[in-house]
């Protein structure tokens, strides 16, 4: 079940619109293929409401409703009665799985808690929803008030629910106690569906997803990017992954190849970045940098294992930097279609290690000037040169620039203005190729940064991202100013695209 709709939302300062969770839910159902979804909490807000709506009316009509859940609460049926009102038919029921939290939250002793639970059960079928239900805190429950657990599962197994689920709520659990707790409760219950709910406090959240697996627990509970309050919960990418490499006798539905395109649509939904390292879907995770490491694929593919990018609906990278050696350019020459001999290789490849020594960055898309630089070649001449320019920008009236380009030893001229100093000169350069019957690629992101803890004369960086027919890729600039960067990174692409 993937809960990043609900438990996930839970990360500090997530919040999805309704159009976002439905267009969420429609990927995980229809594309990522996951068994079922918990999309959020009853109650919570009129947005939430119509969120909730907006998901079932699609889920019914495409035969998906008894796969929708949401998190509802012993609360005399008001929540069952919302849930009406969505049209949603699954209830996951929050109930008290430790002693502790039930009597210093709710103050009450299990025999008015067990009532109240099969009271809104009762009600719950009368109405016509199915229920599953969580016991909050279970995994202190298990360590520190057993007893009360076993009798709250005895009180359960008489009632007409779907599944039993287990959350380590605060993620303290270790993988010893993850398998030994589950595999007690299900060796006593061994028909009784149960589910599993890591957390990732201590950063075991896949581990013990895992071990609770082994010991049998029936289902698991994921987020995509391991979304979720605090640490976040088992990541849907990891824990799958493990699953399909090192558990062959469990067969599940998930499609690995479409996992790093939801991820980075839940990035940019959520707003929290992923981390370039995570595992499956960070953007490091099939880069090799070391030049040895890329040396070993040249030869029998020595540092390949069964975590290959093209699972996941990615490609390998070979990264240029001071760790590079001559196998990762000779990998992105090879990329680009160019060839070296081996003293101007051993040149290239000695000065992107100087770059990488100064934090340079550098691209494949580098390597050409890279290559011209160091062999004062004619082969990669520049082709595109952005002579001169003059930018002006004055309160209440819009920017302007006026250009100097020389295209193949063609020189042109061009004014034009723009909502900003850079937009003026691409509105200008746009003018100037379109006279030429040229397209120029479009601008899909644009990025500005600078060394942390600099001050305002550093330089900085830009990095803008584009896309062709066929291709998209980046190009970097690098000046104390920033539209000065960004033009310096615009001419690297005009010389990229001109043949």
């Amino acid at each position: 079940m993937d809960t990043t709709l609900r438990d996930g939302e839970q990360t500090s300062g997530v919040s999805f619109s309704a159009s976002e969770k439905l267009t969420i839910a429609k990927l995980l159902l229809e594309e990522l293929k996951v068994d079922r979804i918990e999309i959020a909490s009853a109650r919570v807000s009129e947005g939430e409401f119509q969120a909730v709506k907006n998901v079932t009316n699609w889920a019914k009509a495409s035969g998906y409703l008894h796969k929708v859940e949401v998190l509802t609460f012993v609360d005399e049926g008001v929540s069952i009665d919302w849930m009406l009102e969505t049209g949603a038919k699954v209830q996951n029921l929050l109930t008290k799985g430790s002693l502790n939290h039930l009597t210093y939250q709710l103050k009450k002793t299990s025999n008015q808690h067990f009532k109240e639970v099969a009271n809104t059960i009762d009600l719950a079928k009368e109405k016509g929803i199915e229920t599953n239900v969580y016991l909050e805190d279970w995994s202190n429950g298990m360590r520190n008030s057993k007893d009360y657990v076993f009798a709250f599962l005895a009180f359960l197994a008489t009632q007409p629910i779907k599944r039993i689920m287990l959350p380590d709520t605060l993620g303290i659990l270790t993988p010893t106690e993850s398998y030994d707790f589950v595999k007690e409760i299900k060796d006593m219950y061994p028909n009784i569906h149960f589910d599993f709910h890591a957390h990732n406090d201590y950063d075991l959240g896949v581990a013990n997803a895992i071990s609770g697996l082994k010991a049998g627990a029936d289902g698991l509970h994921l987020t995509v990017n391991g979304m979720g309050e605090r640490a976040g919960n088992a990541p849907m990418a990891s824990t799958v992954a493990v699953i399909n490499d090192f558990m062959p006798n469990y067969k599940i539905g998930v499609n690995e190849k479409v996992l790093y395109t939801v991820s980075k649509l839940v990035e940019n939904f959520s707003g929290i970045m992923i981390p370039a390292n995570k595992p499956i879907i960070g953007a490091n995770v099939f880069t090799q940098t070391a030049g040895i490491h890329a040396d070993g694929d040249n030869k029998k593919n020595l540092y390949f294992s069964d975590l290959m990018p093209e699972r996941f609906g990615r490609t390998r990278v070979y990264a240029l930097g001071k760790a590079s050696g001559k196998a990762n350019i000779q990998k992105n020459l090879q990329e680009l279609g160019l060839q070296l001999n081996d003293e101007d290789l051993k040149k290239v490849t000695q000065r992107i290690i100087e770059l990488g020594d100064k934090k340079e960055v550098v691209t494949k898309e580098d390597l050409p000037y890279i290559i011209s630089d160091v062999l004062d070649s004619y082969s990669y001449e520049e082709k595109v040169k952005v002579n001169s320019y003059v930018l002006t920008h004055a309160k209440g009236l819009k920017p302007s620039t006026t250009i100097s380009i020389t295209i193949k030893g063609e020189t042109y001229e061009e004014n034009a203005r723009g909502d900003g100093q850079f937009d003026a000169f691409m509105n200008a350069l746009r003018s100037i190729y379109r006279n030429k019957k040229m397209i120029l690629p479009d601008l899909i992101d644009y990025a500005v940064r600078i060394p942390p803890g600099s001050h305002s004369d550093a330089l900085c960086e830009t990095i803008i991202t584009w896309k062709s027919p066929g291709k998209e890729f980046k190009t970097r600039g690098l000046d104390s100013d920033q539209t000065v960067s960004a033009i310096k990174a615009t001419e690297k692409m005009l010389n990229i695209i001109t043949n």
